[in-house]
């Protein structure tokens, strides 16, 4: 058995992997999408995997990037972020690996192995990250971001066989500079895909986007940015054409190559929602694991070591975080936040509380005082893997609210108004009130609703982005759904992660002081809970 040591050179993948446990660095920093070498390193020694820091400095280079002399170093790289390492590497530990930088693989298990140095391209990585959890035996798939190192896009057909789509399906790279010129950020994607749903198509924008992937537009930032007009064209029009822009070259140039039924996806667009859903009625199976963006390099990187020198296919465990245990001392107790400030609206909001003591968890009363119109902070376990709350780190509401997507965006979470909310499902019944062939365990997929009974977690164009859950999954977050259910008849939760405008909670004190600072109403720690009992509240 080799013993392997997985680093994946990628800016914004603060990840460690040693086959117990993964979480982004971001969590305990609470810097989203902080660079690497604002980080602690933390994790579980095991022998499987050394894990590594994420910091592309030289600290980092010096101090993580080595090989043991029993071990073997695996890794990919993103262009942008290597460039901050490249130098001390190839001193370092890559001296006499020179040309690696360079290499190109023609399959999914190519790779470069020498001296105990084992190198894949970040887009195998990501498709070896989608396919090995899928379970599938034999699968299409597709690796698709902004940038990688020498890719943009790649597919690889049942028979592993790599198509470059680079040049003609540069679409991640079209989506972040579209978020950077409409405000969001280059990281600001999924905000623009939940604007699209109040846009409609514009010829114009729709030309622009034609215009830039035939190359006529260069990627020189003021050149492109000079073709849109913002001022003449509505915002929420360009982000509805992007989005049909978007499925339309899909189908263009990846439908074709379709060799089976089985579809994995991963890559940071393959966390648009409408894409994957459309992918179900071309591909009988899709897989679109929790980690598909660049945290989930780490994983890939490790995985693709694995099989091929080991012949061993590792499933990585959705809640694959750090445990916590809490255990309030006697007659502990949560005093009040004396302000909290909501910029939405341009609004403050002002409250208090008297002081709380903690109380055992009751699922009942719980689901009661959310079916009554509070929410709630749920806090338990292991913490996921990837990007979304998928029921260990999450706060849960009544999804028959009409008016809780406004009450949680603006006195609670402090973003757009405009951006929806997940439902939570019971997988035995998400075919009565969604419109889909298949589960959705990872929040993955966005598809039409088909019922009018749960308005809080339908957005503008009447889709939802679902999670469905069984009790195999997650035991506790399947019984409060359930605890829910026998009190209202409707078999779900609206599910958002918890935090309000910083990384998803990691450790219980980050919960705690959310809680506080925030109008959540309910905290629930493993199993102990707190309920607020308000003093006074309004609008100021």
């Amino acid at each position: 058995m080799n013993k392997i040591k997985a680093v994946a050179l990628n800016l914004h993948d603060h990840n460690t992997y040693d086959g117990v446990w993964h979480n982004q660095r971001e969590r305990q920093t609470r810097f989203k999408h902080n660079l690497p070498y604002r980080a602690e390193a933390y994790a579980h020694q095991s022998d499987v995997l050394n894990p590594s820091d994420y910091r592309l400095n030289d600290e980092f280079t010096k101090e993580y990037f080595t090989k043991d002399d029993d071990s073997i170093l695996a890794f990919t790289y993103t262009y942008g972020g290597v460039r901050m390492s490249k130098p001390e590497l190839l001193e370092g530990v890559l001296k006499g690996h020179d040309f690696i930088f360079d290499w190109q693989p023609k399959k999914l298990w190519d790779h470069y192995y020498k001296d105990g140095i084992y190198f894949i391209d970040h887009h195998q990585s990501h498709a070896a990250y989608a396919f090995i959890n899928s379970g599938f035996e034999q699968a299409d798939k597709l690796a698709i971001d902004g940038i990688g190192n020498r890719y943009r896009c790649c597919f690889f057909d049942k028979d592993d066989v790599m198509t470059d789509l680079s040049d003609v399906l540069p679409i991640g790279w079209l989506w972040n500079h579209m978020s950077n010129l409409t405000g969001f950020g280059t990281l600001g994607a999924g905000k623009l895909m939940g604007l699209s749903a109040y846009g409609k198509k514009n010829d114009y924008f729709y030309e622009i986007f034609e215009t830039i992937f035939a190359g006529a537009i260069t990627e020189k930032k003021q050149e492109k940015y000079d073709y849109i007009d913002l001022k003449r064209y509505r915002k929420e029009d360009l982000a509805f054409t992007l989005q049909k822009f978007t499925m339309d070259k899909i189908r263009e140039f990846v439908y074709p190559l379709k060799s089976c039924n089985n579809l994995c996806v991963a890559g940071g667009v393959s966390y648009n929602g409408y894409m994957n859903e459309a992918f179900t009625k071309k591909w009988t199976n899709v897989h679109v694991p929790p980690a598909v963006g660049d945290e989930g390099q780490a994983l890939g990187v490790y995985q693709h070591a694995d099989y091929v020198l080991n012949e061993n296919k590792h499933v990585v465990d959705t809640y694959s975080g750090k445990a916590y245990e809490f255990e309030p001392a006697e007659d502990e107790r949560v005093g009040p936040a004396t302000e909290y400030e909501s910029w939405a609206g341009g609004k403050g909001f002002t409250w208090g509380y008297e002081a709380l003591f903690w109380e055992p968890l009751d699922m009942t009363v719980v689901a009661q005082a959310i079916a009554d119109g509070k929410t709630a902070g749920w806090f338990q376990g292991k913490s996921e893997s990837g990007n979304r709350a998928l029921g260990n780190r999450s706060i849960l509401a009544d999804p028959r609210n009409p008016d809780i997507k406004n009450i949680i965006n603006s006195t609670i979470k402090n973003r757009e108004d405009f951006r929806p909310f997940a439902p939570a499902v019971l997988e035995e019944h998400y075919q009565e009130y969604f419109d889909t062939n298949q589960p959705s365990p990872y929040m993955s997929r966005i598809m039409p609703v088909i019922s009018d009974k749960i308005p809080g977690v339908t957005h503008v164009d009447g889709t939802a982005r679902i999670q469905t859950i069984n009790r195999e999954q997650n035991e506790r977050y399947y019984d409060i759904i359930n605890e829910f259910y026998k009190i209202t008849d409707i078999p779900m939760l609206l599910n958002t992660s918890f935090n309000s405008q910083e990384p998803i909670v990691e450790e219980p004190w980050h919960a705690i002081r959310t809680f506080r600072e925030t109008a959540i109403d309910i905290l629930v720690i493993n199993d102990w809970m707190l309920i607020k009992k308000a003093t006074g509240n309004g609008w100021n």
